[in-house]
């Protein structure tokens, strides 16, 4: 093994380390760091023909279709719902409550008018099914005469804040429209006047069935009432135990009075038993026992005062003396009197006070007793009363149910009649093309930008830094017919005249080759403190313009009189021997087998004498084992005797030797192609290049249209600026 001199081990590594670029982990994923809204913006104005077309094309169709389809005519008939209740009606009040339920009855209402019971009288009557073309077959006229009538063309529909009822029926026919409208308002008035003339039947019905009850058990109840005052022998046991509560009062009124006499009376018989004149004084017959007891007191100071001045014998004496005695037998005999007075009063006391307390007995009982049966009279007498008043009600309710059964509620009534329409409402010509309008509209814009969002391929620079982490140092614009208009080309066997593109008048031609030398210079001027000697180009996939890249890299800096050398790589399928219109016989693949020098192997070309073509010789299909041999000591020397080489390399996707080749050069360029390759394929190019560490110089954009993002103003403008330069010139 040859010894490596430490001078060119630095000439090898160097270079390397210099060209590093930091790249994202080979396991992870680019981070997408959003997209800008005036993305959108560009996004219309790149479909804006197809979106107009798009557009043009619903609204013109919805106007045909809209004139070819059959006019619809609608009218509407409505109905007011008062929900006063009319005045005039026997138990009816004519003042309107305060009634909160007015969204649920009015939807009752709706629901009602949508009945079949409603409907099929209508149906009948306008034969609709006939007139409409909708007559079932004999199988079905059974099922469809039993099932629910549904008018799929009536609407009802209720006017916010207001208690009216639209009905309204669509029809081809005007006059159709306005019959049936008015035949379901019509037919609504008369379902609901037949309901209210069966309720009030019913409810007559039910109230006599219970009149016939009713009277029976008033008659039973009144019947025992009767019985039950016979039995009392009064009429009114009320009032006969009212005059016993008045007797009884009084009665213990006087009983207590009897019994406070007897008590005072018989304590003046006790103290007038103990005979002391005192307690005689004391009685009732006090006052004249009392006189007495004077005059006998007088009549002693007078015998006193006799017997004092006249003396015992004296005749005043003796009529003094007798008239005490007098006195003395009147007061003793009055004495005995009141004794027998008291109690004779005390005894007729005691007989009165026994006697009253005997009356009050009896009468107690006897109240007790009648306020026992008179419980039991209330209760019969209270049955009796509200089965009579229970009777006298029901015949009134049946009277006036009777009556009220003949007049129709006038709190529904048709308000407006429905007359045929004079235009259509459906369809509506001018609305369906601005619904159109909007609507495709909106769909066109909504698939354009989801169309983007869904384009998975390369499309612009910043759509690369953003999902790719990566430069995009140059890009080639799209020129149709690039096959015959494109340098480098060779008119004729020799190859002696070159069409480079700096010499072409056209403008595509010289866009492209404008382009060309603002990829190189982004290329050799990228790092000033490393030269690039060496260049792999290369892709994710074939047929991404690698090849016509690195011919038109190679040709842009030969022209500036830098010498070239450009190394066809692609030992499979070559192509760069025929771009040039060269020998192919004599290659690469013959330099790696060692058949024959490198040198010996290049071939010039005229008109253009620092460039150098090395070819891919014969095609191999053992290419990888051939790359490992000596190319990297071939870049090498080549490197010190050109300025740039230049190897055009096979797809790296798919290929083994581009991992090779992309170890032995200064950089590599990645060639995708606009508006065609994946993005995930080009991730995983730039992953694979920095598990190697190669040294990626960035990505160029190939067949780049202006219409493929608002950054490529530049191309699209070219031939305005070519213009205006070339008139400064001149």
């Amino acid at each position: 093994m040859n010894e490596i001199t430490e001078k060119q081990f630095t000439q090898i590594i160097e270079p390397k380390l210099l060209s590093f670029q930091p790249v994202p982990p080979p396991d992870q994923e680019p981070e997408d760091r959003g997209i800008p809204i005036s993305h959108y913006g560009w996004i219309l104005r790149r479909y804006r023909w197809k979106i107009l077309a798009f557009v043009t094309t619903v609204v013109i169709a919805t106007i045909v279709i809209s004139t070819r389809i059959t006019p619809i005519y609608e009218a509407t008939a409505t109905i007011d719902v008062d929900r006063q209740v009319p005045p005039g009606v026997i138990g009816s009040e004519s003042n309107r409550a305060m009634i909160n339920d007015a969204d649920q009855f009015l939807a009752t209402q709706v629901k009602l008018i949508q009945s079949d019971s409603v409907l099929r009288p209508v149906a009948r009557k306008q034969s609709l099914a006939m007139r409409e073309g909708r007559t079932p077959s004999p199988v079905n006229a059974a099922r469809v005469e039993a099932a629910p009538m549904l008018f799929p063309n009536l609407r009802v529909t209720r006017p916010p804040n207001t208690y009216l009822l639209l009905i309204s029926y669509r029809s081809p026919d005007p006059a159709l429209a306005s019959e049936v409208a008015n035949g379901v308002a019509e037919s609504y008035l008369e379902h609901t006047y037949n309901i209210r003339i069966r309720s009030s039947a019913s409810l007559s019905s039910f109230m006599e069935k219970q009149l016939e009850e009713l009277k029976a058990k008033m008659e039973t109840s009144s019947m025992a009432l009767n019985h039950f005052e016979r039995e009392l022998n009064v009429i009114n046991p009320e009032e006969k135990t009212n005059i016993l509560s008045a007797r009884l009062l009084q009665l213990n009124q006087e009983y207590t009075n009897a019994e406070a006499d007897r008590v005072r009376k018989e304590t003046a018989w006790n103290s007038a038993k103990t005979g002391s004149l005192e307690a005689a004084q004391v009685s009732t017959q006090g006052e004249a026992l009392k006189r007495l007891t004077e005059r006998l007191n007088d009549a002693e100071q007078k015998f006193v005062e006799t017997a004092a001045h006249y003396g015992s014998n004296h005749p005043e004496y003796r009529k003094a003396a007798a008239q005490i005695a007098e006195v003395e037998k009147q007061l003793k005999a009055t004495r005995e009197n009141i004794a027998r007075r008291v109690q004779i009063e005390f005894n007729d006391a005691s007989q009165r006070e026994r006697m009253l307390k005997k009356a009050v007995g009896e009468t107690k009982a006897e109240y007790d007793r009648l306020n026992v049966n008179s419980f039991e009279y209330q209760s019969l007498k209270r049955g009796a009363e509200a089965d009579k008043k229970l009777y006298e009600e029901l015949i009134r309710k049946i009277k006036e149910a009777g009556i009220n059964a003949g007049f129709q509620n006038s709190g529904i009534r048709i308000a407006d009649l429905a007359r045929p329409a004079l235009n259509p409402v459906f369809p509506n010509i001018r609305l369906n093309a601005v619904v159109a309008f909007l609507v495709s509209l909106l769909l066109a814009m909504g698939l354009a930008i989801i169309t983007d969002l869904l384009d998975n391929t390369i499309r612009d620079p910043e759509q690369v830094a953003r999902t790719l982490s990566t430069t995009v140092i140059g890009t080639l614009p799209i020129v149709k017919g690039w096959q015959n208009r494109i340098g480098p080309a060779v008119h004729g066997p020799a190859g002696a005249a070159l069409l480079r593109s700096g010499d072409s008048k056209d403008q595509a031609v010289s866009s492209y080759g404008e382009a060309i030398r603002t990829l190189r210079n982004s290329i050799l001027l990228a790092n000033l403190d490393r030269r690039t000697r060496s260049l792999l180009v290369t892709s994710a996939s074939p047929g991404e313009g690698k090849s016509t890249t690195a011919a038109n890299l190679s040709v842009a800096h030969a022209e500036q009189g830098k010498k070239t050398l450009l190394i066809d790589g692609d030992l499979r399928r070559p192509s760069v021997h025929r771009r040039f219109g060269i020998s192919g016989a004599t290659g690469l693949s013959n330099v790696l087998l060692g058949e024959t020098p490198w040198r010996a192997a290049l071939i010039p070309l005229e008109g253009l004498p620092d460039l150098h073509i090395l070819p891919a010789g014969p095609p191999s299909r053992r290419a990888s084992d051939l790359v490992g041999r000596g190319l990297t000591e071939l870049l090498e020397e080549a490197a010190a005797e050109y300025d740039l080489v230049v190897l055009d390399a096979p797809p790296l996707l798919g290929f083994a030797e581009p991992l090779q080749m992309a170890t032995a050069v200064d950089g590599v360029l990645v060639v995708t192609r606009a508006g065609e390759t994946n993005r995930k394929a080009v991730a995983s190019v730039l992953r694979i290049l920095a598990r190697l560490r190669a040294p990626v110089v960035g990505v160029a954009l190939n067949e780049v249209d202006k219409d493929m993002n608002n950054n490529y103003y530049y191309y699209g403008n070219y031939g305005k600026y070519q213009k205006y330069y070339h008139a400064t010139e001149v």
